[in-house]
């Protein structure tokens, strides 16, 4: 029974070696893949709300705190036809990034033990959720508490009426910024579930961490004090949630033999 049980380890994969050029065919695959996905994105934001719609949609912060009536301006002369274009690709980058992470899963897949396999596909939905939560916090808490900081500044005699396409570029950058930065949770799990660092190092490194989270917040965000504390504070409590996970993670994505051999440790105590 136990040379059975040796032997399906080392099967495990087994069958799995490929040569360079299935290699290449099968990044081919997954990058068409992720081409339809993009494509079937772009198609369906493009019906509904429309490339229009969707600048519509990400001016409600700013235009909630211009005079009555007041609309962005476009000082390009492709502006209006370029930058609702641009928002539209990144969009659907962001509606499809489950299907583009999950094409990025099946390349590796087959070069993955079965317990590196059962974390994997978790830690691509959460990092998603994340994504997701981070871009959401920017639109709907942010940008609003953002503008409305920057407008008390703005003197009497000047109209604050920003260019569509810095005023996208800008909130872009923001998008980026916190859904990066919302990772952090994996980030964590991942040190510590590859032995880079240990819990108790990363709850001795908190303070520090505190200090970077600041310190990437001032260079990641406008040079206004409300963006930066709602991307610093977020982030710090992101890291405790990241070693509170980190353990339980580590736990349920241990090797069969490392779960024995810890088993039989704590028997031994």
């Amino acid at each position: 029974m136990a040379d059975s049980d040796t032997h399906n380890k080392e099967d495990e994969l087994a069958g799995t070696e490929q040569p360079f050029v299935a290699h290449l065919v099968e990044l081919r695959d997954r990058l068409l893949y992720c081409a339809y996905g993009l494509a079937v994105a772009a198609a369906l934001l493009a019906i509904w709300p429309g490339p229009s719609g969707l600048i519509d949609m990400i001016a409600v912060p700013i235009r909630a705190h211009m005079p009555s009536g007041g609309k962005l301006i476009a000082i390009g002369v492709f502006s209006p036809f370029f930058v609702p274009l641009k928002v539209l690709g990144m969009t659907s980058v962001l509606l499809a990034l489950p299907w583009l992470m999950y094409q990025i899963w099946m390349f590796v897949a087959p070069g993955l033990y079965s317990h590196e396999k059962r974390f994997a596909l978790p830690l691509i939905f959460f990092g998603s959720l994340l994504a997701y939560t981070g871009i959401g916090f920017v639109q709907f808490f942010v940008l609003d508490k953002m503008f409305g900081f920057i407008q008390r500044f703005t003197p009497v005699s000047v109209n604050a009426t920003p260019d569509i396409s810095s005023y996208v570029e800008a909130i872009l950058s923001l998008y980026i910024a916190f859904g990066v930065a919302f990772q952090v949770p994996i980030v964590v799990m991942l040190l510590v579930r590859f032995e880079m660092v240990t819990v108790e190092k990363l709850r001795s490194f908190r303070g520090y961490f505190i200090v970077v989270a600041f310190v990437v917040a001032a260079v990641l965000t406008p040079p206004d004090v409300v963006s930066q504390l709602a991307l610093a504070i977020p982030m710090c409590l992101l890291y405790e949630i990241g070693i509170l996970g980190a353990k339980y993670f580590v736990k349920h994505s241990k090797k069969p033999d490392d779960i024995a051999a810890s088993t039989e440790v704590d028997a031994k105590l």
